[in-house]
């Protein structure tokens, strides 16, 4: 018996097919090969086809097939992880309407905030655990004033992992979790919020059937089991954001646990049985895998937008000729600190951590005559790492207090620059594990379609591969100093949003 794990990103899709007796993997396929771009039609607007996304889901699981170390028609459930936030809007026959809204889009950090203050500061937080800020309830209404033909034609909203259980069933349904993560969960009533419909003038029509998270979300249609060479009927029986499915891949359930990513952007995520809240709303809570009315488990967590990215922009700086494994070598072979260059990694969209403020990325004293590819490529880590230290230092505000963080050793915690500044800068070990987000998925399909009891026998033979502990605090601490205060100056500064700078000495 076999299980189907689909991790949906912003750059590319990852499936992988688990043994359901051994936990092993047993093949993983990627597609598609060159990342996947975002369409930009105006500064801070970041939008994907969401066809495209299913098309490469399907393209992703036929190469997997192609391996042949397995029998397809063994596949006995699927799962899907997928980026947050995004939205999806479709008419009644599941068409979407325009390209999706996605995670990293700022177009509606205004329409949050007006929000935010009409329905009131306090009760946003008491009753939603976040400002609206720029989530996915924004995003609808930005769309709403401003292509109001599309908002009209709308039959139904969905986050991105919502559409791709429709395109694999044919039936629409979300999640407490996905209705939290777009901020339109009332915490206090256990109910759709009746604050954001009325502000927005939203109807409760829109939203998709609400199940339980690990449950049958649908089932494979003939035509596309046909076309994927698989049984007709399996149950799409898990779907949940990135961060919540990499905590759970992590195995990370039970509060004080906390995990961590480094894709595209960068992420730590604790677990607290509190409905906790940021005044400032710079880390946000939603509810966890494992979140109900009976057993509270809210994820905090704390986004940095630019961090793989970051690596990539490098990476297209240097006309690609060096691969990510060979920038992470030359940038080991300069000194922490690289030789006195800084840079701020926020040239992705609005920072949250940073009050939803556009900075833009910065290096800081490039001398032409000393630095190399090598230190802009070790700066840029360098910074990433610093980034978490600031959002970190706001979730100890909040009581999230990690001595231990786990992760997999994937994207950038393949670097081993940025796995030692990571671990140094915020004085936690980091705990490595074997899997990744589509490795999450098909395990929490399997515990939604019931072939294990629960998650603790789903991960009962989960076992660490290393760790990597802080032994350079001091040194680290000193460079994070200097880091954070430049980043202050810069905070105060009237820049141009979406700048890149730089400064020579």
């Amino acid at each position: 018996m076999l299980l189907l794990g689909i991790d949906l990103g912003s750059s590319s899709v990852k499936v992988s097919v688990v043994d359901v007796h051994s936990r092993q993997c047993l093949a993983s396929a990627q597609y598609p090969e060159k990342e996947m771009e975002f369409l930009s039609l105006h500064p801070g607007w970041a939008e994907q086809d969401p066809n495209e996304w299913w098309e490469n889901i399907k393209l992703a699981i036929l190469k997997c097939h192609t391996q042949k170390k397995y029998d397809p028609t063994a596949i006995s459930a699927i799962g899907i992880a997928y980026q947050m936030h995004g939205l999806v809007m479709v008419d009644q026959y599941g068409t979407s309407l325009r390209p999706s809204i996605i995670w990293c889009d700022s177009r509606a950090v205004e329409t949050g905030e007006k929000a935010f203050h009409a329905i009131g500061e306090e009760r946003c937080l008491s009753h939603l655990l976040n400002s609206p800020g720029n989530f996915t309830a924004a995003k609808l209404g930005w769309v709403k004033e401003n292509e109001p033909g599309i908002f009209y034609n709308t039959d139904k909203i969905m986050l991105p992992g919502d559409f791709i259980a429709l395109k694999f069933s044919g039936e629409s349904t979300t999640t407490v979790s996905a209705l939290s993560e777009g901020v339109f969960w009332d915490f206090s009533n256990n109910s759709i919020s009746k604050d954001i419909l009325d502000h927005f003038g939203f109807s409760t029509s829109v939203f998709p059937v609400v199940k339980p998270l690990f449950s049958v979300h649908g089932t494979l249609k003939d035509n596309i089991a046909q076309e994927l060479s698989m049984k007709p009927g399996i149950p799409i029986a898990y779907k949940a954001g990135d961060q919540l499915n990499n905590a759970l891949s992590l195995n990370v359930l039970h509060p004080g646990e906390v995990a961590t990513t480094a894709g595209t952007s960068g992420v730590i995520y604790g677990v607290s049985d509190e409905l906790n809240y940021d005044r400032e709303s710079r880390i946000n809570s939603f509810a966890h895998v494992n979140h109900n009315t009976k057993q509270t488990r809210i994820g905090v967590l704390l986004c940095i937008n630019g961090a793989g990215i970051f690596n990539r922009w490098v990476r297209n700086l240097a006309g690609n000729k060096y691969s990510y494994e060979e920038l992470n070598k030359m940038a080991a072979e300069i000194a922490p600190g690289s030789e006195g260059l800084m840079a701020l990694p926020f040239g992705n969209g609005a920072e949250r951590m940073l009050n939803n403020k556009m900075l833009g990325a910065h290096f800081y004293e490039l001398d032409f005559n000393r630095h190399s590819i090598a230190h802009i490529a070790r700066a840029a880590q360098e910074s990433v790492a610093f980034a978490f230290r600031y959002g970190l230092d706001i979730m100890r505000e909040n009581g999230i207090h990690p001595h231990t963080v786990r992760a997999a050793r994937t994207n950038l915690y393949m670097s081993d620059v940025f796995t030692h500044s990571f671990a140094n800068t915020n004085n936690v070990s980091v705990e490595f594990y074997e899997g990744d987000g589509s490795y999450g998925a098909a395990m929490g399909a399997g515990i939604g379609a019931g072939i294990y009891a629960d998650a603790a026998t789903a991960f009962e033979k989960r076992k660490s591969t290393g760790h990597i502990d802080p032994l350079h605090a001091d040194q680290y601490e000193e460079l994070y100093d200097r880091w954070k205060e430049w980043l202050h100056e810069k905070l105060l500064e009237d820049q141009p949003a979406g700048a890149i700078s730089f400064s020579m000495s």
